[in-house]
C-alpha cells in the first residue's frame, strides 16, 4: 500500500520565519495607505463643513440684503447684514417680517475634522467684515467667515487654517 501522509505534520521553522516576513512587509505596504485615506476623509469632509458654512453666511447676506430692499428691515451704517454668529444660521432670523417665521440656514454648526472642541471651546475660528483677510483674530461684530482652527498641514502642504 502506498503511504500518501506521513506522520510528520505542521510547519517548519523556515516556513513560519517566511510568511511572517510576507505578512510583516504587507502591512508595511497597507499601514501608510490606509492613514492617507483616512486624511483624505478628513480633507473632504473639513472642505465640505467649510462650504455649507460659508454657503449659509452668503444665504444669509443675500436675505439680510432683500429685506433691507423691501424695507422691512433699516440698514444702519455699522450694520453688515452678516449673522452675529454661528448660533444665528441654526436658531433663524424672520428679517423684520420678511418671512411669517425664523428663517433657518443650518441645522447645526458642522464640526471640524481636524479640531475636536473641548469643554466651551470654539468650533470654528471667525473674521467679521471689519477684519482682514488673513486676520486670526475675531473683532466680534459679525461673522463674514470662517476657517480651520486645526495648526495641521493638508496633503498638497496648505495649512488647513487657510482654506
Amino acid at each position: 500500500m502506498c503511504k500518501i501522509f506521513d506522520n510528520n505534520r505542521g510547519l517548519s521553522l523556515i516556513e513560519l520565519v517566511v510568511t511572517m516576513v510576507i505578512l510583516s512587509v504587507l502591512a508595511g505596504l497597507i499601514l501608510p495607505s490606509a492613514r492617507m485615506t483616512s486624511t483624505r476623509v478628513k480633507e473632504i469632509e473639513l472642505r465640505r463643513s467649510l462650504r455649507e458654512i460659508r454657503t449659509a453666511l452668503d444665504d444669509y447676506k443675500k436675505t439680510f440684503d432683500r429685506a433691507v430692499e423691501e424695507k422691512k428691515i433699516v440698514a444702519s451704517l455699522n450694520q453688515s447684514g452678516y449673522p452675529e454668529t454661528l448660533q444665528v444660521l441654526v436658531d433663524g432670523y424672520d428679517f423684520g417680517g420678511l418671512t411669517n417665521y425664523k428663517k433657518k440656514f443650518l441645522r447645526r454648526v458642522p464640526h471640524d475634522p481636524f479640531h475636536p472642541v473641548q469643554g466651551n471651546e470654539e468650533l470654528w475660528g471667525m473674521r467679521s467684515y471689519s477684519d482682514d483677510a488673513d486676520s486670526s483674530s475675531w473683532g466680534g461684530q459679525d461673522v463674514f467667515d470662517v476657517y480651520s482652527l486645526s495648526p495641521g498641514t493638508a496633503i498638497d502642504g496648505t495649512k488647513y487654517k487657510d482654506w
